[in-house]
């Protein structure tokens, strides 16, 4: 449940736990048990919602309108180790037939290469 900040008109403010269909609903003071409106200090705070949850809450919200690059947080090649298309600098072995074919020893022999 959230945390609502009210205003007691006595003995100032303070904070109660309500379920969110009442909050805007008088809740009574706890030292005097006046009747007191609901004031905006601050945003309501879920008490249950467990630090991990809040974090993985903040991560999603930084990454909701642009996700992250791989050039920003991996590799600065596209292509993942052992790719062999040679983008990595490393050629691979290429294996010639009689008639031109190539062959690639290295690779999976259902593959057809580009």
């Amino acid at each position: 449940m959230p945390m609502y900040d009210y205003e007691c008109p006595t003995c100032g403010d303070f904070t109660e736990m309500r379920p969110m269909a009442e909050s805007s609903l008088p809740q009574p003071c706890p030292y005097c048990e006046v009747p007191s409106r609901r004031v905006i200090r601050r945003t309501p705070a879920f008490s249950t919602v467990s630090a991990a949850t809040r974090t993985a809450h903040a991560t999603n919200e930084r990454s909701a309108d642009r996700p992250s690059l791989l050039s920003e947080v991996g590799p600065k090649h596209k292509h993942g180790p052992g790719c062999g298309c040679g983008s990595s600098g490393k050629g691979r072995s290429v294996l010639r037939t009689p008639d031109g074919a190539k062959g690639f020893p290295t690779a999976r022999p259902w593959m057809i290469s580009h």
